[in-house]
């Protein structure tokens, strides 16, 4: 299962996230909801990086992403934010929550 915590802050802002797991929807190569989910979350983070003057950390290693905003004052970061859950929450209405689980947390976070 794929397990996506967003995290927020005390105002609603997307501060963050990370991703961990595999869905194991189909073997591994052929697993259209880890494509899908990497396809988002790799999307999110270029178009932050190219369409916002924001800056960011991430880290990844095999079936694990995180990604943190070191400053959020481009004004279509938090639309590209609010964009990613939305296809989150798409992906896991559409094959269930037997593949991906989305937990928000507000208030700190410790990535990167």
């Amino acid at each position: 299962m794929i397990t996506a915590v967003i995290y927020k802050t005390s105002r609603d802002d997307v501060f963050g996230f990370h991703i961990t797991g595999h869905a194991g929807y189909d073997r591994y190569g052929r697993d259209i909801i880890c494509a899908a989910v990497s396809a988002l979350s790799i999307n999110t983070i270029n178009s932050i990086e190219q369409l916002t003057t924001d800056r960011f950390e991430t880290k990844q290693s095999e079936g694990n992403l995180k990604f943190k905003l070191v400053t959020n004052e481009a004004p279509g970061t938090q639309l590209l934010l609010k964009a990613f859950i939305l296809g989150l929450e798409t992906i896991s209405e559409t094959y269930g929550d037997k593949f991906i689980r989305i937990i928000i947390r507000k208030g700190r976070c410790n990535l990167c």
